[in-house]
């Protein structure tokens, strides 16, 4: 029996709460989540978005594009509050749910009696339903799996339900562009194009030997989803794989040893947060890797981290190496620092090797053999598809 899912995507969720909540920033370009000239776009209105403003945008970038963008402060109690209402209404459709961030969810409503089994009823009286209690718009996907239940929630944005039915997906699929890809991120798309792949149905005359050939394990992903193929299932529960903080400083740390000394505080932060967590001393021996994560002034971003073999909380001399690799010799301006701990997971596949031991020496390859890649936090674009990520996930791109 074919399976049943359903994407749920509230369109600008941030912003549409604050639309909700001053009715007077209706019809007007916002952003939320840059309320200051050195802050990032978090999401915003669809007029910001008319004049090319984008989520992760530098507000510098957004106001030169939109002069009169209204920026609001982020609220997250706020948002987090309208989000569980969200998600409950989601659970009384289906107790299969699996969230991916405050906004957005898949659904398996294989087998669930509502509405005489139609899922896409299903996903109208949802649609309904959070726009008459909650006050905002949600996008809903229909298909027979997530990747194109991902790609449908999309495809009537805003405020639109889009149904691909089993019947449906050999010719819906030929014609996407592969950028809309699970896991096809620019370094992995540059590649494709490259190749003169530009669409699914350019990727169907590869075999599968020979996309395995060129982009290993992922090859074969990329074989499958060209053919609307995807059998990852719609996970209840979606175990933490790193605890980390973060901090964009107000004004940049012009040197090394600035972001040497901010270390000391973003390790007592990580500390609380694990505290928090419920991971005490006793569980510093399950890290599997430590990281490291800087954005310069230029917002070039990168990230390094080494495997971790020690029995208690790493120290800010522990994250040291693996700062002074990432900010090399030449002097530049840091806008944000931040650090990290991956935990372990059992995983199907092998593991990416890892160059760096917990000392900033490099690790032999055959002491590699039983690392394993490990993808970022819950949420977002964390659903990677298990022990095959692409070239981009596992170079640390955003995909």
């Amino acid at each position: 029996m074919s399976r049943k899912i359903i994407h749920c995507d509230a369109d600008c969720f941030y912003a549409a709460v604050e639309i909700r909540d001053n009715p007077a920033l209706a019809g007007r370009p916002i952003a939320v989540g840059g309320a200051t000239g050195r802050g990032v776009v978090a999401t915003c209105s669809y007029e910001a978005r008319a004049f090319g403003v984008r989520s992760a945008m530098p507000v510098s970038e957004a106001l030169r594009l939109c002069p009169h963008l209204e920026l609001l402060p982020t609220d997250m109690p706020r948002y987090q509050a309208v989000s569980r209402e969200f998600m409950a209404i989601l659970r009384e459709t289906s107790p299969i749910l699996e969230p991916l961030s405050l906004d957005e969810a898949y659904l398996d409503v294989t087998g669930i009696d509502h509405f005489q089994g139609s899922a896409t009823r299903m996903a109208e009286h949802i649609r309904t339903r959070v726009r008459d209690e909650l006050g905002i718009t949600v996008s809903a996907g229909v298909a027979p799996n997530k990747f194109l239940a991902k790609i449908a929630s999309d495809w009537h944005k805003p405020d639109g339900l889009c149904v691909i039915t089993p019947e449906e997906v050999a010719d819906f699929v030929p014609r996407l562009p592969v950028t809309t890809l699970h896991g096809v991120g620019p370094r992995t798309a540059e590649k494709l194009h490259g190749l003169g792949i530009k669409t699914c149905g350019d990727l169907r005359q590869w075999s599968e030997l020979a996309l395995r050939e060129r982009f290993g394990r992922y090859g074969a992903r990329l074989y499958g989803l060209a053919r609307g193929e995807d059998d990852r299932p719609v996970q209840v529960t979606r175990p933490r794989k790193s605890i980390s903080v973060e901090n964009t400083y107000s004004q940049d740390l012009a040197t090394l040893a600035e972001c040497r000394r901010a270390l000391e505080g973003l390790v007592s932060d990580l500390e609380r947060r694990m505290r928090r967590k419920g991971l005490d001393s006793a569980d510093a021996g399950q890290f599997e890797k430590l990281f490291v994560k800087l954005r310069f002034s230029d917002f070039e971003t990168h990230t390094r981290e080494m495997v971790w073999r020690r029995p208690e909380h790493p120290g800010a001399a522990d994250f040291t190496p693996l700062l002074d690799t990432l900010y090399g010799d030449v002097p530049r301006p840091v806008r944000l620092l931040g650090l990290g701990v991956r935990l372990p997971e059992v995983r199907r596949g092998g593991r990416q090797l890892t160059l760096f031991d917990a000392g900033g020496r490099p690790v032999p390859p055959s002491s590699q053999g039983q690392q394993r890649y490990r993808g970022d936090e819950q949420g977002g674009q964390g659903q990677g598809d298990e022990g095959t990520p692409s070239p981009d996930e596992a170079a640390g791109e955003d995909v």
